[in-house]
This record gives structure tokens, C-alpha cells and sequence, in this order.
């Protein structure tokens, strides 16, 4: 049922001389690699430029977003990786977690596009992955665009 409700996107912003991160976590390599794919596309797209690092596993990603942030760098943030859920209750740690860590980043005033895919296997992962699919690291990446044409809206330097 939930194939048949089409979905909305805004139009990608066009924002020359934007500076992107990409974080990823590459614990799943091929998938990783695909959503990084995805953000350095739709980056290409809007006219902005990206810089990637890796770092360990989702629950660095804030961290690394944080680090980032505090040398004033970058107009905005791509957090990539996978979480598959397993046998034990660390899949509900690493997701919350992370989640909650780069939604406080966000409300501190940090443009996030949060691309950190959060799956029952991982053949969910293939699917959102895929940039000729879902494409979750292009999506996670507009959406840190759509942050950065607010906030110069709204905080014109």
C-alpha cells in the first residue's frame, strides 16, 4: 500500500559556493559508497562544493559533525551510514543515539541532512541506497542544502 502514495520533493536550491561535509560511516562499504554517491550528485547539482570523511560507525557521526562545526568551515552537514538491526538492543542504541545526537546539532543552528539509513536488512539498505533509487544520500544531502538557503534567508551575512 505504502508503494502506491507518491511522495513530494522540494526542487534541489541552488546554492554556488556552499560548502558541504559529508560524514560517513563506511561499516557497509557498498552501501555507503552509494549514498555517498547520491550527496556528491545532488552537491554537484545545487552548486555546492564537498569535502568527505569517515569515520568509525553512526555513533561518531555526531561527533565528527560537532568537531567539524567548531572551526566554522562549512555551511552545512551530510551524516551517511547503515544501521542493520541484529539479535541484540544495540540497533536501537546506535539509531537513537545518533539521531538524537545530530538532531541536537541541528537545533544549535547546524544545516543536517541526515542520511544515516536505518533498516530490518539489508536489502532495505540496497534499496534506499541505490542513486537510481531511493537515493537517501541525495535526499540527506537537499535537505542540508534547503537548511543553508533558510538560514542565509534568514541570517543574510
Amino acid at each position: 500500500m505504502a508503494a502506491s502514495i507518491e511522495h513530494h520533493q522540494l526542487p534541489l536550491p541552488r546554492i554556488e559556493g556552499a560548502r558541504l561535509l559529508i560524514v560517513v560511516a563506511p561499516y557497509y562499504r557498498q552501501i555507503a559508497e552509494h549514498l555517498v554517491a547520491g550527496a556528491q550528485a545532488a552537491a554537484a547539482q545545487a552548486g555546492a562544493g564537498v569535502e568527505l570523511v569517515e569515520v568509525p560507525g553512526a555513533l561518531e557521526i555526531p561527533t565528527a559533525i560537532a568537531l567539524a562545526a567548531s572551526g566554522g568551515f562549512y555551511d552545512g552537514y551530510v551524516a551517511l551510514g547503515c544501521v542493520v538491526r541484529g539479535e541484540t538492543t544495540h540497533y536501537d542504541t546506535v539509531c537513537n543515539d545518533s539521531s538524537r545526537g545530530l538532531t541536537l546539532l541541528g537545533l544549535q543552528g547546524h544545516c543536517i541532512g541526515n542520511g544515516i539509513l536505518t533498516v530490518e536488512n539489508i536489502h532495505q539498505a540496497e534499496v534506499r541506497a541505490d542513486p537510481q533509487g531511493q537515493n537517501k544520500g541525495g535526499g540527506a544531502a537537499a535537505a542540508a542544502l534547503h537548511l543553508i538557503a533558510l538560514k542565509r534567508r534568514w541570517n543574510p551575512a
